[in-house]
C-alpha cells in the first residue's frame, strides 16, 4: 500500500468516524449546524495527520500543519460559539422541514458525506506533505502570502457580524458595518479565497494541480448550493424589506462598491 493510500485510508476513517459521533451529538442537541464544526475540524485534523505522518520534507509538512491547522481552529472556534449560543441555522430548519420524515437516517447519510468531502478536500495537504523536494517554492510563497489576506478578511467579517449581533438593538435588522457594507456574504468570499491558496500552494508540488478542485467546488457550493442561496432566503423572510434594499445596493459575494440609492 503506498503512503498516499495508507493516509487516506487512515484519514477517511477518522473523519466517517468523527462525523458519526457528531451525528448522535446532533440528536441530542436538535441542531444539525455541529455538522458545519465538524467538517471544518475534519480538514485541521487531516492536515495534520497527514503533516505527521507523512514522508515530504519537514519543513514543508510543518507550513501544512500551520496553514490547515490555524484555519481549521479558528473557523471551527467560531461555529462552536454559534452553534452554542444561537438557534439552528436556518439552512437546516429548512432541509429539515423539506425532508419531512425519516430525518434522523437523511441526517445520518448527511454527516457522513461531509466526512467524504473533507477527504476530497484534503487532497492540497495531502499532495504538498508527500513532497520531500527540500525547498519552498514561489508557489508556495504565494499560496502562504494569500491564506494570510484570506484569513485576515474572514476573521474580521466574522468579528464585524458577531458585534453586530450581540448588540440587542440590532435584533432583526441587517449587518451593513465593515465588510458587510461592500458584500452581502464578505465571509464567504474570504473562505473560499483561502481554498484558492491551498490551491495555489499545492502548485508547488506533484499532482497539486487535482487541488484546483477545492476552489471549484467551494465556488459552486457557496454560491449555488448550501451557502448564498439558502442564507438569502433566510434573511428575506426574516429580515425583510431591508434586506431586499441590502440586496439591491451591496455586491453578493465579491467586496465592491455599493450602488447608489
Amino acid at each position: 500500500m503506498s503512503d498516499a493510500t495508507r493516509l487516506v485510508v487512515l484519514g477517511s476513517s477518522v473523519c466517517l468516524a468523527m462525523m458519526f459521533l457528531l451525528w448522535l451529538l446532533h440528536l441530542r442537541m436538535r441542531n444539525a449546524a455541529v455538522v458545519d464544526v465538524g467538517w471544518t475540524a475534519g480538514l485541521g485534523i487531516l492536515a495534520l495527520l497527514y503533516a505527521g505522518l507523512a514522508p515530504g520534507w519537514p519543513v514543508r509538512r510543518a507550513m501544512v500543519a500551520i496553514i490547515g491547522g490555524l484555519w481549521s481552529w479558528r473557523l471551527a472556534a467560531h461555529l462552536v460559539h454559534r452553534v452554542a449560543n444561537e438557534p439552528e441555522d436556518g439552512r437546516y430548519q429548512e432541509i429539515r422541514a423539506r425532508w419531512g420524515g425519516n430525518t434522523k437516517l437523511k441526517f445520518l447519510f448527511f454527516f457522513l458525506f461531509q466526512g467524504i468531502i473533507d477527504v476530497v478536500l484534503s487532497v492540497p495537504f495531502l499532495a504538498a506533505a508527500l513532497n520531500g523536494e527540500p525547498a519552498i517554492s514561489p508557489f508556495e510563497f504565494a499560496g502562504v502570502a494569500l491564506w494570510v489576506v484570506a484569513l485576515a478578511g474572514e476573521s474580521i467579517a466574522d468579528r464585524q457580524l458577531r458585534a453586530f449581533k450581540a448588540d440587542p438593538a440590532n435584533k432583526g435588522r441587517v449587518c451593513q458595518a465593515g465588510l458587510w457594507r461592500y458584500s452581502r456574504h464578505p465571509n464567504y468570499f474570504f473562505e473560499w479565497l483561502v481554498w484558492c491558496a491551498f490551491f495555489v500552494f499545492a502548485l508547488g508540488s506533484p499532482w497539486g494541480w487535482l487541488a484546483i478542485i477545492c476552489p471549484v467546488s467551494m465556488l459552486y457550493l457557496l454560491l449555488r448550493v448550501t451557502g448564498i442561496p439558502a442564507t438569502e432566503k433566510h434573511a428575506v423572510q426574516s429580515r425583510g424589506a431591508e434586506y431586499v434594499e441590502y440586496q439591491r445596493t451591496t455586491s453578493v459575494f465579491v467586496p465592491l462598491p455599493r450602488k447608489s440609492a
